[in-house]
Order: C-alpha cells, then structure tokens, then sequence
C-alpha cells in the first residue's frame, strides 16, 4: 500500500472566461495518509469542491499532479476509478428505481458479476437499515433515506478512498447524527475518508486530521487539538456599549468583529491583560469566555466564518473504465 493515500502537488486549477480568469486553486499541496478521515474546510469559494473533482478525475488541473495510492489521476483516471467512491452534496440516486436496483445499477458502472451485484447489494441495504424501503422507487425516500443510499451507492466498488463533499448538507440532526456514525463505521473497516464539510464540528466530531484551505491553497493543518491550541486556550467575546468602537476594541486587543461583538484570542493567563486594554477603549456591555474551537481556528485563519457553499450541479457516478 502506498504511503499515502492521496496526494496533491503544487495543483492549479484556472478557469478562463471570456472576460476574467479565476484561479480554484492556486499551488495547493495535500497529503493524507492511509486509513484516516482527513477534513477539508475552508470558506465559501476556497476550493474544497474543486479538489475533490480533480481528485476523482472528474476535473483536469491546469497543472500540478494529484495521485491516489500511488496511481495519477489524470493518466491512470480508469484505474483510480476503480478504487474509489464518491458521494456529493446531491443524493445521485435514479428516482425512478428502487433502492435496490440503484444499487444493482452501480454494481453494473462497476463492473462486478451478477451474483457479485446481487450480494453487494443486499449487504449495504443491511448496513444502512434500507431492508424495509429496499424495494420501493426511491421517490418516495425522505432527504436522509436517498442521503444513505447515495453512500450505501459509493461503497459498491468496495473503495480504498472515499470523497464526501458535504455529505450532510440541509439534513436535520438527528440524521446527521446517524449519517456520522456510518461514516465512523466505514472508517473503522481501514477505508480513508475525505471529507469536507460546511459544519465544523462535524470535522471536530469524525476527523483525525484537518486541512483549512483558502484561496485555493492550504493555510493550515494538524489534528483538531493541535489545530485549537494554535489560536490560544481561550476566546473572548466583547461587546462595548458603544457599538461605534468596535473597530478600535478589535485592532487594540488583537480581535476580529463578528456579529456586533470583538473576539480575541488569548492563552488562559492573559485574559486579565485583554480586559484591561479592552476597558482603557471604553466601557463594555459584556464579556463571555469560551474554550477555543474550530470556529475559532477557521476564524483565525481564513478572516471568514464558516459559512454555506452554492452545491454545484450534481455529476454521474463513475464505474469502471474498460
């Protein structure tokens, strides 16, 4: 096996138009190792959906190479589509079909026998609890049973590497929930999983590892602990009386503004020193103490809050190339 499972160096992606020219990527650099859930987060527009669609050769980079297990994306894309699965922000599932024969219609994109087809797919029908709705078209599924499908889909090909873009966009959360411990499960039996995601603690809750991305290129990375200790142990939010200071309280205690308040990052002794630079600004109306979060640490990073992504339009599912 190779040593990592998938990996990206110096990737561009420049899209020209008639009347502008806008780079996705901009010398992106990733590696992510065998057997882990990797997080990909970044603001809207950051890149995070463009990588993956290089990733899983549904989009070639303007240049830069990205390999998976060893193997090129772009020269050897039907040998990487063979060991790869992809679940998008859209359930790409035939609306006309039952579940089951979803399923049996991506065993066929991928190649495997009839008999091989057949007990795929009543495995996953098991273990994502669609036995009871497996022979009903999948209209008539909720957001969360087509989303369980959808991943139930990607696992058909039995993947090395799974990329999940967003794979629980607009899901309560309580499906969510559900969807997360799938996701733990799938990692459990060695599969890597890429994820990104517009929810930071679903990052914080299933990833190993983090990359925050901006611009097109990687700004940060680390574990979730390592990543939080790096902005201090502590925040601050401040909110002065005179809301026509806020710009002043940001620049003298280091802060940015969010939401009409000042958060400012700072290690667990120094919050007596930021109060009292804070209160030489002018009087606040209050003052509350959180323990860093990946909020913070996307905060820090991008000048962004995590915010929603536009889905792109969705795409087929790759099988196998002959």
């Amino acid at each position: 096996m190779s040593e990592t499972a998938v990996l990206a160096e110096d990737v561009d992606v420049v899209y020209t138009g008639r009347q502008s020219t806008k780079r996705a990527l901009d010398g992106l650099n990733l590696s992510i190792a065998p057997g882990a859930v990797h997080a990909i987060l970044g603001p809207n527009g950051a890149g995070k959906t463009t990588f993956i669609r290089v990733a899983t050769t549904l989009l070639i980079p303007t240049s830069g190479r990205v390999f998976v297990h060893g193997l090129d994306v772009v020269r050897q894309a039907g040998s990487v589509r063979d060991i790869i699965g992809v679940a998008g922000q859209y359930a790409t599932v035939d609306e006309s079909l039952t579940g089951r024969e979803n399923l049996l219609l991506t065993g066929t994109l991928y190649g495997l026998s009839r008999e091989e087809r057949a007990a795929r797919a009543v495995d996953l029908l098991e273990r994502f609890d669609l036995v009871d709705a497996a022979d009903r078209a999948t209209k008539t599924y909720s957001g969360g049973m087509r989303r369980r499908l959808d991943l139930a889909a990607s696992l058909t090909g039995d993947p090395q590497v799974l990329f999940l873009d967003e794979p629980t966009t607009g899901l309560d959360v309580r499906t969510r929930n559900a969807l997360w411990e799938e996701v733990r499960a799938i990692a459990d039996r060695g599969v890597t999983i890429v994820l990104t995601t517009q929810y930071l603690e679903e990052a914080d809750a299933l990833a190993s590892r983090i990359s925050i991305i901006d611009a097109g290129r990687v700004v940060v990375e680390g574990t979730p602990a390592e990543l939080k200790s790096t902005v201090g142990e502590e925040i601050l939010t401040l909110k002065p009386v005179d809301n026509h200071l806020l710009g002043t309280l940001a620049e003298a205690v280091g802060g940015e503004i969010v939401e009409g308040t000042v958060r400012a990052r700072t290690a667990r002794h120094g919050v007596t020193s930021v109060l009292e630079t804070a209160l030489a600004v002018g009087p606040l109306s209050s003052v509350t103490t959180t323990t860093a979060s990946l909020d913070d640490v996307f905060l820090a990073y991008t000048g962004h809050i995590a915010e929603d992504e536009q889905p792109p339009a969705p795409t087929s599912r790759w099988g196998r190339r002959r």
